[in-house]
């Protein structure tokens, strides 16, 4: 068989393997890669192939930036942020129609800026906002779409472990992608916030009537319970920004000062420190099996020549290069209803990333707009994990009236989608600004 042959059988079993869960994501690239560089260059090449990639990646300085904005989030998250988050936001937007939905956008955002997770995001203000938007007689598709839909933001507004691995894919700077990312996010929880507001106009039945607007002096005085955490955010990010960090050191600073902060509150016990610990341990271990497995299979399409063929044949088609993009796009729609939106990621990049470069598209906007796409299979049926995440926080709420809740949301992705390929001086704003 010719290496391009043995490549595509090696992506359709991929995905195969991915849609019937046999084995974990970065289990079966690693296998994979394996096999495929076996029988096209050797035993012995694939052995050290794989051995090599592995340890570059256990051993990579550039990748503990992953375990250290992990840990930050974990330590936020047990000294009870996503509750303080949510009250900030209720008082500033509760009084609006549909309040509480659009109060639970805001905490999102507000949480995605210390977790990088939409898991995370999903589940730790649809706990708090779930209950309340129950207890006010909300509709369960609005309340339940709102927690989904909002969640997603964990991995658009920075820090974001995907915008960390696509950057480390095609050697991008990450402090630049993470920059990047606020401005679209911002965008996005806007269209999530009037989209909440035309669902209520149009059907005021789906949220109760709007309550009364707390004074200024109230809602200055709640910020007290968030100002530090702000803080640290602003100087994680402007640092970044202004480029006194790297994004490790960043990193570092962010956990450390987390920690300190949580300590100072006195929200945090050694059961809270220890579980935090553990499960940045566990999410970084998942993760840093995904990218080795990912970089044993990228090194095996490498020597089929796929992505550089691709990119030759899509350069030569005589359509424009914007409808070229389109067609990226909607493949990473589609892809994203069936595959999760990390191993996608890391998957299609090194096959679609020579092409982009060929068509001249700028790479730091071309990693929002994947990620966008990536949240779109988010929330999108069968896979959509933040539904199924939900679905477990909310067991009376039927799994199908979660995917009915999350449509107008989707709806809003797709603008937000469009918005920025037609503007992507929105994404490229903030970064060109960089030192």
């Amino acid at each position: 068989m010719s290496p391009i042959t043995v490549g595509i059988i090696g992506i359709v079993v991929l995905v195969l393997i991915m849609l019937l869960k046999i084995m974990p994501i970065g289990t079966a690239m690693a296998l994979l890669g394996f096999i495929g560089f076996s029988y096209l260059v050797s035993i012995k090449g694939a052995y050290h192939t794989t051995v090599v990639d592995f340890f570059s990646v256990f051993t990579s300085y550039n990748l503990t930036v992953i375990p250290l904005f992990i840990f930050m989030g974990q330590i936020l998250f047990n000294a009870g942020i996503g509750k303080r988050l949510y009250h900030v936001a209720y008082k500033w937007l509760g009084h609006l129609p549909g309040g509480l939905a659009i109060a639970t956008i805001g905490a999102c955002a507000g949480f995605a800026a210390i977790s990088g997770s939409a898991i995370a995001t999903a589940a730790t203000i649809g706990t708090v906002s779930l209950a309340e938007m129950r207890r006010y007689k909300y509709s369960q598709a609005l309340a339940s779409g709102s927690v989904a839909a909002g969640g997603t933001l964990g991995v658009l507004i920075p820090p974001s472990v995907t915008f960390i691995i696509y950057g480390i894919l095609v050697e991008e700077s990450i402090g630049k992608l993470f920059i990047a990312g606020i401005l679209p996010g911002l965008l996005l929880a806007s269209l999530f916030t009037c989209t909440i507001y035309v669902m209520v106009k149009i059907n005021p039945s789906i949220s109760p009537t709007p309550g009364i607007m707390p004074s200024w002096k109230e809602r200055v005085s709640v910020l007290t319970g968030v100002l530090e955490t702000l803080a640290l955010f602003v100087l994680v990010m402007g640092g970044l920004f202004a480029g006194f960090f790297t994004p490790t050191e960043a990193a570092a600073i962010g956990a450390c000062g987390a920690l300190i902060l949580a300590s100072l509150r006195r929200q945090l016990n050694w059961q809270g420190i220890a579980r935090s610990f553990f499960e940045a341990l566990r999410t970084s271990c998942m993760v840093m099996v995904i990218i080795a497995g990912a970089t044993v299979f990228n090194h095996f399409l490498a020597i089929t020549r796929i992505p550089y063929g691709l990119a030759s044949w899509i350069s030569g088609l005589p359509i424009s290069p914007m409808a070229i993009l389109a067609v990226i796009a909607l493949m990473y729609l589609i892809g994203g209803c069936v595959v999760e939106a990390l191993p996608l990621i890391i998957i299609t990049v090194p096959i679609f990333f020579p092409v982009v470069q060929t068509l001249g598209f700028d790479p730091i906007w071309f990693g929002v707009m994947i990620v966008l796409l990536g949240q779109v299979g988010m929330i999108s049926p069968p896979v959509g994990i933040n539904v199924f995440v939900i679905a477990g926080v909310a067991k009376d709420i039927p799994l199908q009236t979660i995917f009915r809740g999350v449509v107008p949301f989707v709806l809003a992705m797709i603008i937000c989608i469009i918005i920025l390929m037609i503007f992507p001086k929105i994404t490229l704003f903030l970064p060109n600004l960089m030192r």
